[in-house]
């Protein structure tokens, strides 16, 4: 399994940076298989999600499109998948931020019944309660 870090899924993602991408593209399309698939870990799909809104001015559609590409490829393992799946779901619903959603996921997933959080939009997500 290869490691892939947030700055190179986004240059793949983006194609922004023509030599980075490149080199990006090349690992992800010709190097990955289902033998030897790319690894993203659930804090690297978080900050997927928070630099296409922030730096890319990503629409929520747009990042959840994103996510699901990333799921579905088959050369390509998402740590929690479930719980990163069920997060974009919870996400499209919600106007919730997309780490919101994967804590809410993995926190339920470990055992607990609720998250609590200051934050209103994350608190209307049913896996969390606000506190106040």
């Amino acid at each position: 399994m290869i490691g892939l870090d947030t700055n190179v899924v986004l240059r793949y993602l983006t194609q922004d940076d023509p030599r980075q991408s490149k080199a990006a593209s090349d690992l992800i399309e010709d190097r990955l298989t289902r033998d030897e698939p790319g690894h993203i870990s659930a804090i690297t799909v978080a900050e997927i999600a928070w630099v296409l809104k922030r730096l890319y001015a990503g629409s929520r559609e747009e990042i959840a499109d994103a996510i699901e590409g990333l799921l579905a490829a088959p050369t390509i393992v998402v740590e929690h998948r479930s719980f990163v799946r069920q997060a974009v779901q919870d996400f499209r619903e919600s106007t919730a931020e997309f780490s919101d959603c994967v804590i809410g996921c993995v926190n339920a997933g470990a055992g607990c019944d609720a998250t609590f959080t200051f934050d209103r939009a994350a608190a209307k997500l049913a896996r969390f309660r606000l506190l106040s």
